[in-house]
């Protein structure tokens, strides 16, 4: 059976080229339009209009996307909304606040009409609706989005981790997300104690323009300082580094200390910033402990860089368990290759972050 869509965008040019992208597609079908939020909560509350999914845009007159979905949260209503944003700064700004109301993920809009038609939005938009509504991806799709989830032969846990006997090791907190990342992220970092100890490093799948408001609004909430990572810089302990959208990221020596490496090199695997590069950097550094963090996302990025970690240093790995999953693809593909000391739900990672680091 079909999926149905609704799209909410003022734009009519965007609801068509939307549709166009949605109806290519056999499993889904838009079956209504709406210009702004209002006239989407009538559809839904006064039409009683039953969808599967919801195409949102989020700056739009009468009611945007950011207040329709504070309705949604009010009324209890639960739905899968897919926010397709621009991303300038007000829009990335609001994108951020849409995830942590209730939106699923976002896809940002072309910047010019020629992209619009390109492989790469549409199929965003499918893998989006694909993975929210647990659908396999679509099979015509020319330019994958994320590497498939490799396929592994050990499923027993890494019990074995030395603590370092050093009077004061040196440590570091390093983070890898996408899909769901941004609410999890939420959960976690807030809860981190203002004095840490030691730096902690963040890879979360997203394009420039939405790190520098996603690491806002993460300072915003926290005690623990947090920043989007700026090239060149020396690391510091207590603070949060948020690896800068559309740059990958690593960290390297700089005499006895270590700074942050941004490059514009090509995407891996089809991510920039790519969490495997970040964790192939920790390699050649002094660290004593390191503590590796894998949370929600579509994928497997994260595990060729924690294994080739593993290979030289002392590592203690995170994963996030299924249930509190957004989507259970990079934590699974972690566990399952055998990599996983502490499999726990999100509610749990704050305090088993701040346990490995001594801080009580």
């Amino acid at each position: 059976m079909q999926k149905k869509v609704l799209i909410i965008d003022d734009s009519a040019l965007m609801r068509r080229v939307l549709s166009d992208i949605i109806n290519s597609d056999e499993r889904f079908h838009v079956t209504k339009l709406a210009t702004n939020g209002l006239e989407a909560l009538s559809l839904l509350f006064q039409e009683k209009e039953e969808v599967d999914a919801i195409i949102l845009d989020i700056n739009m007159p009468i009611m945007g996307g950011l207040d329709f979905l504070k309705r949604l949260e009010q009324e209890n209503y639960k739905a899968i909304v897919i926010v397709v944003s621009t991303v300038a700064k007000d829009g990335a700004k609001e994108t951020i606040e849409a995830l942590e109301h209730g939106a699923f993920d976002f896809v940002t809009k072309p910047d010019n009409f020629m992209d619009v038609k390109n492989d790469r939005f549409k199929n965003n938009i499918l893998n989006s609706l694909s993975v929210s509504l647990k659908l396999s991806l679509a099979s015509n799709q020319a330019v994958p989005v994320v590497p498939p989830i490799i396929v592994t032969t050990n499923r027993n846990p890494i019990t074995q981790f030395q603590r370092s006997n050093k009077e004061n090791p040196k440590r570091i907190i390093a983070i890898a997300c996408s899909t769901g990342g941004p609410k999890a992220l939420q959960k976690i970092i807030p809860l981190l104690p203002e004095k840490l100890g030691c730096s902690v490093l963040i890879v979360q799948h997203m394009p420039v323009g939405f790190t520098a408001s996603l690491s806002n609004r993460l300072n915003e909430l926290s005690k623990i300082r947090v920043q989007e990572a700026e090239d060149g810089e020396v690391l510091k302990d207590d603070v949060v580094y948020i690896a800068k959208g559309g740059n990958q990221m690593r960290i390297e020596n700089q005499g006895s200390n270590h700074r942050i490496s941004l490059t514009l090199e090509p995407a891996r695997n089809g991510l920039r910033p790519c969490a495997d590069i970040m964790y192939e950097s920790l390699a050649e550094l002094d660290y004593d402990e390191i503590i590796c963090v894998v949370l929600t996302g579509m994928g497997s990025d994260g595990t060729k860089g924690i294994k080739h970690l593993k290979e030289k240093k002392n590592i203690y790995v995170i994963a996030q368990d299924e249930m509190s999953c957004t989507v259970y693809g990079m934590p699974k593909v972690v566990i399952d290759n055998g990599l996983a000391n502490e499999v726990i739900t999100l509610d749990k990672i704050a305090s088993a972050i701040a346990k490995n680091t001594g801080v009580h």
